[in-house]
């Protein structure tokens, strides 16, 4: 979850994040000396009354300010594409999940799992809690009426699509970004490394109450995700 006037990206909680993570601050840290080593060569012009003319038309010069960034683009586009491999690994998955978009809330279904007072798949509606009836600890504009309860260091894949418009599942600190599109059906897979409470939200516009359909997922061992399937089987 994001704090108050963080800087940076919420901390992670999956493999794939962590890599997102790493990446993005290495493209900072390329960019920042990008930064220093130009604009240390615009003042050194500026101040320097005297140019020498092979500065400005040379043929070795040409060819460095070619070469240089080409291969900084080269480092950069070899861990994007990794991580995009990474990111479309198929495995198998040890629980999967599907997730529908509606106006303007979020329903979820086991498919591994049958609950015998449904008489079907076990699954349930997510409802954003209005803040009249937040309680406390429950956070405003965050928190629903149901949570996404998952295991902890377990493969996860998440079926996501829409019943009516376009929305998109997003979990930052999972790294989990995926548009619900109706007719659709997309999938991501993931593994939450700790137990805690993550928030995310639909990251689509979808109409009035767009901002009001949040995401909140409870990760907890194995043994505690057991005890919670099967209070919603009987």
């Amino acid at each position: 979850m994001s704090t108050w006037a963080q800087f940076g990206l919420q901390e992670s909680n999956s493999p794939v994040m962590e890599e997102l993570v790493f990446l993005l601050d290495f493209v900072h840290m390329v960019l920042f000396f990008i930064l220093v080593f130009v604009a240390s060569i615009m003042v050194s012009m500026m101040v320097n009354k005297f140019v020498n003319k092979n500065l400005l038309e040379m043929q070795m010069i040409e060819a460095i300010w070619t070469v240089i960034p080409a291969v900084i683009l080269v480092q950069v586009a070899l861990p994007s594409l990794l991580l995009l491999y990474m990111l479309d690994e198929a495995a198998d998955s040890a629980l999967t999940i599907k997730t529908l978009g509606h106006q303007w809330y979020w329903s979820y279904e086991y498919t591994d799992f049958w609950s015998m007072k449904m008489n079907s798949n076990l699954e349930f509606d997510a409802y954003m809690v209005p803040t009249d009836s937040l309680e406390s600890g429950m956070f405003r504009l965050l928190d629903v009426d149901n949570r996404t309860v998952i295991p902890m260091q377990t493969h996860i894949r998440f079926l996501v699509s829409s019943a009516d418009v376009l929305h998109s599942w997003a979990m930052p600190s999972l790294g989990v970004k995926l548009d619900a599109v109706p007719g659709r059906l997309n999938q991501t897979k993931f593994i939450a490394q700790r137990p805690g409470l993550f928030f995310g939200q639909c990251s689509e516009i979808c109409g009035a109450n767009h901002s009001f359909m949040p995401i909140v997922m409870e990760v907890v061992n194995t043994s505690s995700f057991i005890n919670w399937i099967i209070s919603n089987q009987e």
